[in-house]
C-alpha cells in the first residue's frame, strides 16, 4: 500500500488531490502523521480528498491508527491513516 507522509506545512488540497489519485488507481492509501500539526492537515486534506472522489461514486472511508516508526534513530508514534472505498 502506497504511503503518503504529511507534514505540518503540507498543502491540504495537494495532499488531498494525492490521495484522490492514488484511491482511482489503486483503491486505497496510507496517510501518515508525526504532531498535532500534521494530523490537522491531515485530517483537512481527507475531507477535502472525499469531495473529490465522491462524483465517482467512490465512497472513502478512514480507518485511524496509531504506529511507531523511526526517525533518525527515534522512535517515534505516528497517527496512521488508512483510506480504502467502500
Amino acid at each position: 500500500m502506497e504511503v503518503l507522509k504529511v507534514s505540518a506545512k503540507s498543502q491540504p488540497k495537494s495532499v488531498a488531490g494525492a490521495i484522490a489519485a492514488v484511491l482511482r488507481e489503486k483503491g486505497a492509501v496510507e496517510v501518515q502523521a508525526v504532531g498535532a500539526g500534521a494530523v490537522n492537515q491531515s485530517v483537512k486534506s481527507i475531507a477535502i480528498a472525499r469531495g473529490y472522489v465522491a462524483p465517482n461514486g467512490i465512497d472513502l472511508i478512514c480507518i485511524p491508527a496509531f504506529s511507531k516508526i523511526s526517525i533518525d534513530d527515534e522512535e517515534r508514534t505516528a497517527i496512521r491513516f488508512q483510506l480504502e472505498s467502500r
